[in-house]
């Protein structure tokens, strides 16, 4: 992966609403492999936050745990991204 993708993948990995199955879907890396990611790219602390956040009720990083009123993995503001490249 390049520098950028796997800012990118950080990125989304920390945005509440994005899924982990969003993250499979444009970079085929599971969510093991981002977990992974996120350790050996974040500070020990900022990891531990990370992994406590997405283990709360607070994050919808899972589609089997989301609320079926969000049909969306991205701001309604934001942009369309198709193949994380902003169209």
């Amino acid at each position: 992966m390049t520098e950028r993708e796997v800012d990118r993948i950080i990125e989304m990995a920390w945005e509440d609403r994005t899924p982990f199955e969003a993250i499979k879907n444009q970079f085929g890396v599971s969510e093991s492999e981002v977990i992974r990611l996120m350790r050996k790219e974040l500070k020990e602390r900022s990891f531990k936050m990370w992994r406590k956040r997405v283990n709360s009720g607070v994050s919808q990083k899972h589609l089997k745990k989301r609320s079926e009123e969000i049909s969306r993995f991205k701001c309604s503001r934001q942009r369309s991204i198709s193949n994380n490249k902003i169209t």
